[in-house]
């Protein structure tokens, strides 16, 4: 549906006139002519009002009783009272009624200074209270999960976590158990609350029964300070506040930003600061040493020395990778540094996924083809497209729950993997691993009524029927059709794509277009500043086209590159085809990185690595998903002799005989916005702390316009077929990183491999939930814990990628691959010298 026009009403409050929006609730209403109605239960980000504390009641003239102004909507000519004796009677029966069995706890509350009880009891309370009876007391703190402590005595019964529980993040975990004076919050059967939005409702708490166990008696108000940044755990860059004591972040909380985020933090984004001040953090500057073949700490000068050197000495040679924590400040100084000093066309941030057409790239960039994030909130229709947003950019996930459920928008999902999102879903359907090209192929012919459907569909294993409902409803469900596509879909199905959305006519309408889902936290960023191998800043054409990631290992693994030099980057962990990344690590002549945390692939191989900066020690800027340019800044001191990178980048470059002229941050970002046309005019007041997308600004006419006709999209390669094999399907779980897995708070939630089966397939193989099984493709092995789901498509097994053990990248390869599937045990085991390192099973696995 189309956003709401908004329309001002004059109403009367106090004896005041305000102009306020028709139709929202008096206490939103109230604020616009300075007035204050104290509420505990109400919080718009939940939706309707419940008006279950009874904080906000008011005098309306004309209406005999109180009304809550929580529940009750500004009209027009309406005369509201708030400080009438009715009132203040009735304000502070609620909350001597709230008292009676609360703890006097506010010394040692976690809540305590930062309190609404605390502040509505001193501005809206009695002062003295008539009951002498003794409050009730329960056993305290309870672990509601192993991330929150819940005190019952202190819980008003307001309702907001429940009610976040069952009505944003529709987890069903949280309900009330009991009932009248005996009534509590709890769960199921006391099942700990694991959900992956489980945070927030220790934010929406207006008092302090939910606590953060990570947080709890670590600090009080008047100790700390507040520094608002962005996460960079995901490309939806969610905005954050930092709270900060001593120069340590003791918690992470949200920042609104209605553009963005709509409030809201997953649990990744909540809790994961605590890898910023991990023991495993590097805070010095660490080279090989060439005697005993160990990393040693080393001074600042020496390290860059010895870097500089084994750059120099690799030069065309070298080749260089980006991370999506990486700035755009960061990347594009990188890309410099490759390009003009080391004469190297070989830099990519596509964390190695093909590459893509620099033409069919400025296409989709068009800003006349944008959709906002918003959109996803108030479109028509919304096709998720080879993505599940509760793993790839978790927030959108509420986001489209939001606009399925209050703003009726039809909702279609379309992946080879079965999504969180299928139950909201007015249409879901899959297609078969390596049938994304023929699929939206399919799409194309399904809306434009051109090309053969069936042998489209019969390649990409999808059901015609379902896909032609899905082409009526896009073309029919209403005209604000917004995509949310992903980069994992690859390059071919790309101008398929810009035909589908040229068909829908979603060229220049607000409120629809695509958005695309990158990989990496800052993917779009590092696109847009020049670091990939055949675009330059701006999307421009460079002057020579490199490597790719892929080719990239490849050529370093046969030797025609020598030197590879990774920013924030990980390739052996988070890149397909982890054994020729390995083999690329060993071949290489020197590696040198910048990483907060070492990993096997550094202590064995790096010749230098350079301790980088947290994204809360960071100065920068980031671009999310929708092309919003958004400021990293400083929370925190650097540990140990952390330094910025941008000043490492810079260092380095004047020992390779090019200054780059940078001599701060801003500098660096001046330099950014000067050679992308489309950021021309851009400053660090101008994004400030709300963001501001490009394609919302003059210069955005620098930026190239989307095809006027079709694109040539080529014949589609039918996916594998499975002939007894299963196909293989991957994807990356939120919790598979290192900063789950350095996070004390998180580690329970780590991600293990799992081997997700249709019931028809665990039947076939003889295996049943939770049984361990070897996936093979060729002489690699994983091992995984068996989890049947019940629709997963026949004939596929998906695994995870990026975990710490046991990853799905050691069976990746260049084409979509057949693995098989056997119980584990069943059949002679694996010689461990006869597999590959990070295919073996654990100690654990062997003995059992």
């Amino acid at each position: 549906m189309p956003r709401p026009e908004r329309r001002f009403v004059t109403f009367s409050i106090d004896g005041r006139e305000v102009s306020a929006p028709e139709g929202v609730m008096l206490v939103d209403g109230a604020k616009y002519g300075d007035v204050e109605i104290p509420v505990f239960c109400y919080e718009p980000k939940l939706g309707a009002p419940v008006g279950a504390c009874r904080m906000c009641l008011v005098e309306v003239e004309g209406i005999p009783k109180l009304q809550t102004a929580c529940s009750t909507p500004v009209k027009d000519g309406m005369v509201v009272h708030t400080q009438t004796d009715r009132v203040r009677e009735a304000q502070n029966s609620v909350i001597e009624f709230l008292l009676v069995n609360h703890p006097l706890d506010c010394p040692v509350c976690d809540k305590g200074g930062e309190c609404p009880l605390q502040d509505i009891t001193f501005g809206w309370g009695r002062g003295i209270s008539r009951m002498v009876e003794p409050k009730r007391h329960f056993k305290k703190p309870l672990e509601l999960s192993p991330l929150i402590a819940i005190d019952r005595e202190r819980c008003i019964l307001c309702y907001r976590c429940v009610r976040f529980s069952q009505e944003v993040s529709e987890d069903y975990q949280l309900v009330l158990n009991e009932r009248g004076a005996s009534t509590y919050v709890g769960t199921f059967d006391g099942h700990p609350y694991v959900a992956p939005f489980s945070g927030n409702i220790i934010e929406l708490c207006p008092v302090g029964a939910l606590t953060s166990r990570a947080y709890r008696f670590r600090a009080r108000p008047w100790d700390i300070e507040g520094a608002g940044s962005v996460c960079t755990h995901c490309p939806a860059q969610c905005n954050v506040e930092f709270t900060v004591r001593d120069e340590r972040v003791l918690r992470v909380l949200a920042r609104d930003n209605e553009g963005v985020d709509d409030g809201w933090l997953c649990d990744k984004g909540r809790f994961a600061y605590q890898a910023i001040h991990s023991e495993e953090r590097i805070t010095e500057p660490l080279v090989r040493d060439s005697e005993s073949g160990e990393l040693v700490p080393a001074t600042w000068e020496y390290a860059l020395d010895v870097a500089a050197a084994a750059l120099q000495a690799g030069g065309s040679k070298t080749a260089a990778l980006a991370g999506g924590t990486t700035t755009n400040e960061e990347g594009f100084l990188l890309q410099r540094v490759v390009r003009e000093a080391l004469k190297s066309p070989h830099v990519d941030s596509r964390a190695g996924l093909p590459q893509v057409d620099l033409g069919l790239q400025q296409a989709l960039a068009a800003p006349g083809l944008q959709a906002t994030i918003p959109d996803l909130e108030f479109a028509h229709t919304v096709l998720v497209l080879g993505t599940d947003p509760i793993d790839d950019v978790a927030s959108l996930d509420l986001r489209i729950r939001k606009g399925v459920r209050r703003n009726g928008v039809k909702l279609a999902v379309a992946t080879s993997r079965p999504s969180a999102l299928d139950p909201n879903a007015k249409l879901w359907l899959r297609y078969a691993p390596g049938g994304e090209h023929a699929f939206v192929a399919a799409l194309e012919a399904a809306v434009t009524g051109s090309g053969d459907l069936s042998a489209l569909c019969d390649a990409a294993d999808a059901d015609p029927k379902a896909l032609e409902a899905l082409a009526a409803l896009l073309k029919d469900g209403g005209e604000d059709v917004v995509i949310l596509w992903s980069q994992r879909l690859g390059a071919a199905p790309l101008p398929a794509l810009l035909n589908v959305a040229a068909a829908l006519r979603l060229e220049g309408r607000d409120g629809a277009g695509l958005i695309e889902v990158p990989v990496g936290g800052n993917g779009r960023g590092l696109r847009e500043a020049g670091v990939q191998s055949n675009g330059g800043p701006g999307l421009s054409a460079p002057k020579a086209p490199g490597k790719p990631a892929r080719e990239i290992a490849a050529a370093l693994a046969s030797g025609d590159l020598s030197t590879l030099w990774l920013l924030h980057a990980d390739p052996v962990r988070d890149y397909a085809d982890r054994r020729l990344w390995e083999r690329a690590a060993a071949n290489a002549d020197a590696l040198v990185a910048h990483a907060t945390l070492l990993n096997d692939t550094l202590r064995e191989h790096a010749t230098v690595v350079f301790p980088a900066e947290s994204y809360a020690e960071k100065e920068g800027t980031i671009v999310n998903l929708d092309g919003r340019v958004q400021r990293l800044r400083v929370a925190i001191g650097r540990p140990g002799a952390v330094r910025a990178e941008w000043q490492v980048i810079a260092d380095l470059s004047k020992r390779l005989g090019l200054d780059l002229g940078v001599l701060t941050g801003p500098m660096a970002t001046r330099q950014l916005v000067e050679a992308v046309p489309f950021y021309a005019g851009l400053t660090l007041k101008e994004i400030g702390g709300r963001g501001v997308r490009w394609q919302e600004r003059e210069a955005a006419s620098a930026a190239p316009a989307a095809p006027a006709g079709p694109v040539e999209s080529g014949e589609p390669l039918p996916a594998p077929r499975p002939n007894g094999a299963l196909r293989l399907g991957t994807y990356r779980p939120i919790w598979a990183a290192p900063e789950v897995e350095v996070s004390p708070a998180l580690k329970f939630l780590a991600a293990k491999q799992q081997a997700e089966l249709s019931p028809v397939d665990a039947e076939r193989l003889g295996v049943d939930n939770g049984a361990k099984v070897s996936v093979t493709a060729g002489d690699a092995t994983v091992l995984a814990k068996v989890f049947v789901r019940g629709n997963v498509p026949a004939g596929t097994v998906f695994l995870a990628e990026a975990t710490a053990e046991q990853s799905a990248t050691e069976l990746l390869g260049e084409a979509p691959q057949l693995v098989s599937v056997e119980p584990y045990g069943q059949r002679p085991p694996v010689p461990l010298e006869g597999l590959a390192r990070g295919a073996r099973p654990s100690d654990d696995e062997v003995n059992s």
